[in-house]
């Protein structure tokens, strides 16, 4: 099992020099995933923050074998990569035992990509997906995505988005895959053993980690630790994994903190705050408590 020193000792997989925003949640995502992983690694990117972000032509950030092909098809790409590495090693022209990762936000996983990755999901292909979740397209202009939560202002909902977020954890699970577990950049830890555990999981796995975007959340630059936080002490991001047929908790608060305490650190989200969105804040954190109530009694089967 991963300790600390493994992952301070582990080789660095995603240099410095990238354009990412200050307080961006993904490149400690990603660097933390990437130390979990034992070897040799190769990663396929869909397009969005973090592929536009690192390969700023002619430069890279990427210390490992890294593509990009298109926002819809990171998963298809991966797929004709394990599949020639099988071949090679089958063979003999290859003697590693190579990690395989796709990374994407939740437009290129929730919207765009997920076609390719359901049926990746479906075949049993083997590599850990890794979702970094900030729940709009902040690349394009921070437009909505069925990842973003309801209520939040975007580009393209301005009043607020009035449906509620997609449930991407349950349609992953739903595929009949070992393993699927959701995680926060704030519990380094946490995301670490997941990540390993990912990678040590014959067939497919499929992480959810939270990404803070200061920009498209309306957020200070130095605070997206706590705002991660808070995330999960309100159980508006509930850390929990799937694994093998069993659900199990991984963080439970013995008062939970109410949801205002994770809105108001947003812009995204002070209209909600206001006494006109009293009865729209008040269903809100009665689907949160819902769906959380839900998750309990499937870990405790």
């Amino acid at each position: 099992m991963m300790t600390i020193k493994d992952l301070v000792n582990a080789p660095e997989r995603l240099v410095s020099g990238h354009r990412s925003c200050a307080g961006c949640g993904f490149p400690m995502i990603i660097r933390t995933i990437l130390a979990a992983a034992k070897g040799p690694v190769i990663v396929s990117n869909a397009t969005g923050c973090l592929e536009v972000t690192t390969t700023v032509y002619p430069f890279t950030s990427w210390n490992v074998p890294f593509i990009h092909s298109a926002f819809e098809n990171a998963s298809a790409t991966m797929t004709g990569v394990t599949r020639a590495y099988k071949a090679m090693k089958k063979s003999g022209k290859i003697k590693d035992d190579v990690k395989f990762v796709v990374f994407g936000g939740d437009g290129g996983t929730y919207d765009i990509g997920l076609q390719s990755l359901s049926g990746a999901l479906e075949r049993k292909e083997d590599f850990v997906y890794v979702c970094y979740d900030n729940g709009a397209y902040m690349n394009t202009g921070i437009q909505r995505s069925s990842a973003t939560p309801k209520g939040a202002y975007t580009t393209t909902t301005p009043a607020g988005k009035v449906e509620w977020r997609k449930d991407l954890a349950k349609i992953a699970i739903a595929h009949d895959i070992a393993y699927v577990a959701t995680a926060s950049p704030h519990n380094f830890m946490d995301l670490a053993l997941k990540a390993e555990k990912a990678f040590n999981t014959k067939g497919p796995s499929v992480l959810i980690v939270l990404s803070p975007c200061p920009l498209g959340w309306g957020s200070k630059t130095d605070q997206s630790i706590q705002i991660a936080k808070l995330a999960v002490e309100t159980n508006f991001w509930p850390l929990y994994e799937y694994d093998n047929g069993k659900y199990t908790l991984n963080y439970e608060s013995e008062e939970r903190k109410p949801l205002e305490k994770f809105l108001e650190t947003q812009s995204r989200f002070k209209h909600l705050l206001s006494p006109e969105s009293r009865n729209l804040l008040k269903d809100i954190q009665e689907e949160i408590d819902k769906k959380y109530d839900e998750l309990k009694k499937l870990c405790k089967e």
